[in-house]
């Protein structure tokens, strides 16, 4: 054998182990074909090629790459654009139907190019065909045995070199969809090293305690959590010092109180699951963080709830069980107007017991979504407000009612009940909240070319301080101050005349007075109606 056919062999075969380690270096699909067609080509002599690829997620064989071939050449055979199917497992079966349509490629690119013939590649993995390597060359080029030997491994290298790149695609596909579920998760999400240190921090998180990702991570877990507040026996810290997680043990769970960077207080219930590897070797802590901000308020509401329901039910019923139990006593002689006198307070206790057990079952109806108006079309809010004046009238000799209504007040489409609740829930605050007395008055206006009409109820009390402003509409909200401490109340006044006024499709808000010498002068609170007669119900 001469020298130079040695040397001509020697460096096809360094040639070919320099593609193969270009191609064990890369991952990416496309950059990968286009190596071993570039390759391919060089090697074979060849003017062009293309690379059909089969496609596991649709079961075709199309075009994956191309070299030196005119696009509107691929295109005009469409079979290779759109796609051979197969069935998985018998890939072979479509090869003949390829290289038919490559032949008729070849005879267009004869004229085309000055090509004579074509090469042809599996790109092979057992009986598992990834694809086919066409090599297009000028004129006919014949292969000693070791040369084609050479191209088929280099082919069969290939093959592993795409399954390489598509396993990476998937991998990097599915790292991509998990960042995406983490970082979308409506929970907080953050993992840890071994080490605790945090490697992960999603938006949820970042949102909960006012802190970057940036901010976070690389940095102790100890650092970023601080508690203000534990509910449970230990933290993360003291588990670890007592040597969790052991082989095996279960999660661990931490709930208490944190402060937030912008000062705020929320309570967070943590997670913490260990994540081993098939030798039981510590990767990660995978943390999942729950607020419980919420919750602990819906707690304080119960609470609240059964305190305030448990003070207000106790004080008229024991009013009645005394003035009962006096008008029971065996050895007393009553008055006819003494009787009449016991026998009417046990009455207004009475009522003040019902009005209650009214708020709060339609307050239950609230939470349960049974909640509904009876709607006429006339209801007359002027006519209710001097029916609510002259109640409250009797009941007070240190306020003055008023009510001023233009004549041409419309009559609206409304719940007359319900509205005659609302003005009665407005009016019994006014008279609440102005202990020294004074005028009371309830108006009401047109606005908005008569789209609207208005309703408002004014006094001359100790009006809502600023800071206790987002409160007032909320379910057993009061001011918090001596005199709601001293005065009966549930708190569901507001929250239900805002949720009927809603239901009606209007709005209600309040002005706070205020005189620039004399401080707090009183409050109005407003409602708006629309004026039609088509008011759906809620």
């Amino acid at each position: 054998m001469s020298k130079s056919l040695i040397d001509i062999r020697v460096r096809q075969r360094e040639y070919l182990l320099a593609i193969s380690r270009a191609l064990s270096a890369e991952l990416d699909l496309a950059d990968v074909l286009r190596i071993i067609l570039q390759a391919s080509v060089e090697f074979a002599g060849g003017r062009a090629g293309i690379i059909v690829l089969s496609d596991p997620d649709e079961s075709v064989f199309r075009v994956a790459a191309a070299l030196g071939v005119p696009s509107e050449m691929l295109y005009s055979h469409s079979d290779l654009v759109n796609g051979f199917p197969y069935v998985p497992g018998h890939e072979k079966d479509v090869a003949t139907e390829l290289d038919s349509v490559v032949t008729q490629l070849t005879k267009e690119l004869k004229s085309e190019l000055g090509i004579n013939q074509t090469l042809i590649l599996p790109m092979q993995q057992g009986d598992i065909v990834a694809g086919m390597i066409y090599v297009f060359q000028e004129q006919n080029f014949v292969f000693g045995d070791d040369a084609g030997k050479l191209l088929q491994a280099f082919a069969d290298q290939a093959a592993i070199a795409v399954k390489n790149a598509r396993l990476y695609e998937q991998v990097n596909s599915e790292k991509h969809r998990l960042n995406a579920i983490l970082e979308n998760s409506a929970d907080g999400i953050m993992i840890l090293d071994p080490q605790m240190n945090i490697q992960s921090f999603n938006r949820a998180l970042a949102n909960m305690l006012g802190k970057k990702a940036s901010e976070a991570i690389g940095r102790l877990h100890d650092d970023v959590i601080h508690w203000v507040n534990l509910r449970t026996d230990h933290d993360l810290k003291e588990a670890v010092e007592n040597g969790w997680p052991m082989p095996g043990s279960a999660n661990l769970y931490v709930e208490g109180d944190i402060k937030t960077t912008n000062g705020d207080i929320v309570s967070l219930g943590i997670t913490y699951s260990p994540l081993r590897n098939t030798r039981g070797r510590l990767l990660n802590v995978i943390t999942n963080v729950r607020d419980l901000t919420q919750h602990r308020r819906e707690e304080e509401l119960q609470k609240t709830f059964i305190s305030v329901v448990s003070h207000e039910l106790k004080t008229p019923v024991s009013i009645i069980k005394g003035y009962a139990g006096t008008l029971k006593r065996p050895d007393a002689k009553w008055t006819t107007e003494t009787r009449n006198e016991y026998l009417s307070v046990i009455e207004e206790e009475a009522d003040s017991l019902t009005d209650l057990i009214d708020n709060l079952l339609e307050a239950s109806k609230l939470q349960s979504g049974t909640f509904s108006l009876n709607l006429k079309d006339h209801t007359c809010l002027k006519s209710t407000a001097k029916r609510t004046a002259r109640k409250f009238q009797s009941q007070t000799d240190i306020h003055e009612f008023s009510v001023e209504f233009p004549d041409n007040f419309p009559e609206i489409h409304a719940d007359e009940r319900r509205m005659t609740q609302v003005l009665n829930n407005l009016v019994s605050n006014a008279i609440k909240y102005s202990p020294n007395g004074g005028p009371v008055q309830i108006s009401g206006t047109i606005e908005d070319d008569e789209r609207f009409v208005t309703v408002s109820v004014t006094d001359h009390g100790i009006g809502i301080p600023d800071h206790q402003r987002h409160r007032i509409f909320q379910k057993f909200s009061r001011l918090d101050n001596d005199l709601s401490r001293k005065t009966e109340g549930t708190g569901l006044g507001l929250f239900l005349t805002k949720a009927i006024i809603e239901a009606h499709n209007g709005r209600i808000w309040f002005n706070s007075n205020t005189d620039p010498e004399k401080g707090p002068t009183g409050t109005s609170f407003t409602f708006s109606l629309p004026n039609i007669h088509e008011t759906t119900s809620s």
